[in-house]
């Protein structure tokens, strides 16, 4: 905007007269440097989110195995709790009916 205020206020002695033929070069100059310089940055991004994307999915592969584990060594251990109950209610069965009659009965307050 500077650049073609002061070439309009200068009127006969302008650098650039109207249709700022100079200002158009500067800025298509401009344009054909920054063209490749985004390119080569959004390329350095690309090969950054790649390196984090691989990153990533190494980290999610070995909280996947970690799970994997953890839900293995769960099965196991409901697969032993259920075992254990089953061989205490076999236990109870078996002395359930051995128990002597005294001790069933409730003892009398006093007695002891």
């Amino acid at each position: 905007m500077g650049w073609i205020l002061l070439n309009v206020l200068m009127l006969s002695r302008a650098v650039d007269p109207y249709p700022f033929i100079l200002l158009n070069l500067m800025l298509s100059c401009v344009a054909a440097i920054q063209a490749p310089v985004i390119m080569m940055s959004q390329n350095r991004q690309e090969e950054k989110d790649r390196l984090r994307s691989l990153n990533d999915y190494k980290t999610n592969l070995k909280s996947e195995i970690i799970i994997e584990d953890l839900h293995h060594k769960i099965d196991q251990l409901l697969a032993n709790q259920a075992r254990l109950e089953e061989t205490l209610h076999r236990l109870e069965k078996r002395q359930s009916p051995a128990k002597p009659a005294e001790m069933t009965k409730p003892a009398a307050p006093g007695s002891v």
